[in-house]
């Protein structure tokens, strides 16, 4: 499918820019090439199609499934909706808040929170493109159960008197989304969302490819993998403590997960890491700090920090089977 792409990578960096095959230089910028031609690629085309389908479920439909569900099925719903809205953790907590204040339950809404940048499609698209199909619905399905079982555990402790700071009675506008919409309208509004997330997320494409191709090119071989190996016990929660410290998105973090990878860090590892980095963050604590009291901040960030670390072991032993 990237093979033009790919040729056309090696033809600019070998043949117009002048750099030498075999050259570390000419294989970092060759990397950085192609994985930023064919990342934006498949997030144009992908976030223009989930964008044009966004369109038949409008915000107010979305509460009312959510609300008429048994408290599982709401969880379950409510992850779903984080995997199809290509939010970071920040952007993602004014609808986490607009959920909280009509009447849907805390831990559904945090089902909804730990979901929205953790497993959303630009990190799908990006995971697909570099590691396949198999590697990203492993993602997508280890990152839902934990967004769902975070979410039960949270609703069963019934934390609701941990919130404050905002007024639950205010109600959020509704957006004139649904089958009555026009089709020149959908595309118009798929058009414009694809062009504003795009417009996002580009810096953290090109540096975290960026990132990806000096590793991809200079670092040696063995280096990181004699630290972060899949025999090393303490990799996983090394690598979930120091990606919590950091902000990005997943379209900055994955290319650093590829040249990771390639470079022998196993895969659990470097996913814990990314998860850590997209789903966990010191931005994201600062801003729910002021809606939320410490203890359950703490009680948020255990969980999904201790789910996180269990998918990096759990991918790690799956692949060294």
């Amino acid at each position: 499918m990237f093979k033009p792409v790919q040729l056309f990578a090696d033809w600019f960096v070998y043949s117009l820019l002048g750099f030498h095959p075999g050259a570390l230089a000419g294989g970092a910028v060759n990397f950085f090439v192609f994985d930023t031609i064919k990342i934006f690629i498949l997030l144009s085309c992908i976030i223009f199609a989930v964008s044009v389908l966004r369109t038949f479920l409008p915000p107010s439909r979305v509460r009312e499934i959510i609300l008429k569900k048994s408290r599982f099925s709401g969880h379950l719903w409510a992850a779903a909706l984080g995997i199809v809205t290509p939010f970071c953790t920040c952007s993602a907590i004014p609808l986490f808040l607009g959920f909280i204040q009509t009447g849907i339950p805390l831990g559904v809404t945090f089902s909804f929170l730990v979901a929205s940048p953790m497993i959303n499609e630009v990190a799908l698209v990006m995971l697909f493109g570099m590691f396949g199909v198999k590697i990203a619905m492993l993602y997508a399905f280890s990152g839902f159960t934990i967004a769902v079982i975070s979410g039960l555990i949270i609703g069963r402790l019934n934390l609701e008197h941990l919130l404050e700071g905002f007024d639950l009675s205010k109600r959020i506008k509704n957006v004139a989304f649904g089958a009555e919409m026009p089709w020149p309208e959908r595309l118009s509004f798929a058009r414009e969302y694809t062009s504003d997330i795009l417009k996002t997320v580009w810096p953290y494409v090109l540096i975290g490819i960026g990132v990806g191709a000096w590793i991809h090119g200079y670092v040696p071989e063995n280096f990181l993998a004699r630290w972060a190996g899949a025999d090393k016990w303490y990799a996983v929660p090394l690598a979930t403590l120091v990606g919590i410290p950091l902000y990005s998105n997943a379209a900055g973090v994955i290319p650093l997960v590829s040249a990771l990878t390639e470079k022998g860090v196993a895969l659990g590892t470097t996913l814990a890491f990314m998860m850590a980095v997209t789903g966990l963050s010191l931005p994201e604590f600062m801003i729910l700090r002021r809606v939320m009291k410490v203890r359950l901040l703490l009680i948020f960030f255990g969980i999904v920090g201790a789910g996180i670390m269990f998918t990096g072991f759990l991918f790690n032993w799956v692949i060294t089977r």
